[in-house]
């Protein structure tokens, strides 16, 4: 099996690593998205990926993209390069990563244009309104109801978990319009500002120390009839399409390569009796069964997206990727905590502490991924039922 990506994509390589050897200096520090709104920092930058080419790279220009076929070779050798090189992938998260391909697919034009530019630069931040305290796995037990009166949806109800509402401009929002009609069938996909009268937001405290999550109340919110994406009863539909590019997000295999890449950093200066921990033979036994998972991931993703490009369905292949890939962050994490021992605990400010306690957020935080997004119970339920074509589960009100 030739594994080699030929000339085409080497000299993609080499251009992108020139760039970010001249402009690494540029880059933002730290992960993007979960601390507040971009600064303007982040935003030149994400602006420059996406002039070159390294960031919303085959969004259509006349959306505020790049513009380029899509080539899933190209996509690789940059995400490789970029976690290679530890500097940031530019603006991420729930609105370029999720919402923006859902408009690209079942979006307005005048819907296209009016937000998927603005996400894209950093200009417009999104959070996702899905989960309530009475439906959460079970998603289609959806309650927070949508009536239209005249030209405007009137919202009222309460979501959860929902991640940076605090500091969003809006909420791509799953809201029940037709409640005579079954589960599935009564749902509706909304855009709703959130600065709109009848909203308010109480943040959650998670065991991170930090607030990411919140409670979402509507009371009576107004919201013009042009905010749904496709028709009203197709909101299950649209949330599913949503659904499937946040599990691709969450269990991203660029991402998982960013932070083993970041593990082996760490091997390489990290002492133990003045020597690298990566000298230590059960260090480096034990990071090479983390690479072999990794490179596992990496292969996995370019097979789903060539079959993507070919048309054809992905089927089980692409629904392992959210619970594999969370659980992998997890390991790699765990594994840095391990390696620094006490000094890995330390966080906020300790004159001790290690790349700013990163590492301790970071396995508490993909703790919680592999809960959020749909548990791994719901993930491995979802590759039974729909991938391997097991019974589905009893249900006593369906």
């Amino acid at each position: 099996m030739d594994l080699s990506y030929g000339e085409e994509a080497e000299a993609l390589r080499r251009e992108v690593r020139a760039f970010v050897e001249e402009h690494r200096t540029q880059a933002p520090l730290g992960a993007i998205g979960l601390g507040g709104r971009p600064d303007e920092r982040v935003r030149r930058w994400q602006a420059l990926l996406i002039e070159r080419g390294y960031a919303a790279r085959n969004v259509p220009r006349e959306y505020g993209g790049f513009g380029a076929p899509p080539d899933p070779l190209a996509r690789i050798v940059i995400d490789e390069e970029f976690a290679r090189a530890g500097i940031s992938r530019g603006i991420g998260g729930q609105g370029p990563d999720m919402l923006v391909p859902t408009l690209l697919e079942h979006g307005t034009e005048e819907q296209r244009r009016r937000y998927v530019g603005p996400t894209l630069r950093g200009e417009m931040v999104w959070c996702q309104g899905y989960s309530e305290p009475e439906a959460g796995s079970d998603l289609a037990n959806v309650r927070t109801s949508a009536v239209l009166e005249g030209d405007d949806f009137v919202v009222t109800g309460h979501k959860i978990w929902t991640t940076s509402a605090h500091f969003s401009d809006m909420m791509f929002c799953l809201v029940r319009t037709e409640p005579e009609r079954p589960r599935h069938a009564g749902l509706s996909y909304l855009l709703i500002p959130m600065a709109s009268a009848g909203i308010s937001v109480q943040p959650l405290m998670t065991m991170t120390g930090k607030a990411e999550f919140n409670q979402v109340f509507f009371d009576g919110v107004r919201v013009p009839r042009a905010s749904i994406v496709g028709e009203r009863g197709e909101g299950w539909r649209i949330a599913n399409a949503t659904l499937v590019h946040e599990r691709n997000m969450l269990g991203s295999a660029a991402q998982i390569d960013a932070l083993f890449q970041a593990l082996l950093r760490l091997a390489r200066t990290e002492t133990r009796d003045d020597r690298p921990l990566i000298e230590d033979p059960l260090v480096r036994d034990r990071l090479m069964r983390l690479q072999a998972e990794v490179l596992a991931a990496r292969w996995h993703a370019s097979r789903l997206l060539s079959t993507r490009l070919r048309g054809e369905p992905v089927g089980i292949a692409g629904l392992v990727v959210k619970l594999t890939g969370c659980e992998l962050a997890h390991q790699i994490s765990s594994t840095a905590l391990e390696l620094l021992g006490e000094v890995g605990a330390l966080y906020e400010r300790s004159p001790h502490e290690r790349a700013g306690g990163l590492w301790v957020f970071q396995q508490m935080f993909s703790l919680g991924l592999i809960i959020g997004g749909g548990t791994a119970q719901i993930q491995k339920n979802i590759i039974g039922e729909r991938g391997l074509g097991l019974p589905r589960e009893a249900r006593g009100d369906v």
